[in-house]
């Protein structure tokens, strides 16, 4: 029995997977703003190692990484509608992403801080500088510096992440295409087209992050070290 590949029915929906795609570009932009800032909360909570902001954190990081992605969607999407809270197949996918890729952050950050020598610690506290002087100068800036390349690879693998929130009907890409193929039953030319556009999303997203880590660490570029 052979098989011939014929893309025309799929890509008479190019529309709606622009938009899929635009949606897919949305949820990753989004929960990467909210997801660094939650993670930078954890890892300097965490970096701390003692008081009750510690453990809240810790336990935190140790829930989301030890739990499925999808079952954190469904916990959101239909847990937070069955106590009175309903939320929009966008709003919610956004929360639980931002709550699963903050926690990484925030152990991948906690992993800078915690790479910056002690000696520039005790060179800041000697020129008086307060505690969040000495966190935002000195420590954090060469901490994100060196994880940024880590970074990068988890908001990537987020961005390929999101195809999971179509479990909850988000129209983003892998929604759309899960629609076309139950129409045109063109299954394997519809997800051919959906992993070539995911490809070119993850190396557009690796050069966007590359160029802003140029910008945000100029050192980095000066010294010719890898983004």
């Amino acid at each position: 029995m052979r098989y011939e590949l014929d893309f025309a029915a799929p890509l008479a929906y190019a529309p709606d997977l622009l938009l899929g795609a635009a949606t897919t570009v949305g949820l990753s932009v989004a929960t990467t703003v909210f997801g660094f800032g939650l993670g930078v909360v954890c890892a300097v909570a965490r970096s701390g190692r003692t008081g009750a902001a510690a453990r809240v954190a810790g336990a935190y990081v140790e829930t989301i990484r030890n739990t499925p992605l999808l079952v954190q969607i469904f916990i959101v999407y239909f847990g937070l509608a069955s106590v009175g809270f309903k939320l929009g197949v966008f709003t919610a996918a956004t929360l639980a992403l931002v709550i699963n890729v903050g926690a990484y952050t925030g152990e991948i950050v906690r992993a800078g801080i915690e790479s910056v020598p002690r000696s520039q610690l005790e060179a800041a506290q000697c020129l008086a500088l307060g505690r969040w002087q000495v966190l935002r100068h000195v420590v954090l800036p060469p901490a994100i510096e060196r994880v940024w390349p880590a970074l990068t690879s988890q908001y990537v693998l987020l961005m390929l992440a999101t195809s999971v929130t179509s479990q909850i009907s988000t129209e983003e890409l892998t929604a759309v295409a899960n629609r076309i193929q139950s129409d045109t039953f063109r299954s394997v030319e519809t997800y051919l087209i959906v992993a070539a556009a995911y490809l070119a999303l993850s190396l557009l997203m690796r050069v966007l992050y590359w160029a802003v880590g140029s910008l945000a660490f100029p050192r980095r570029r000066r010294l010719g070290t890898p983004l």
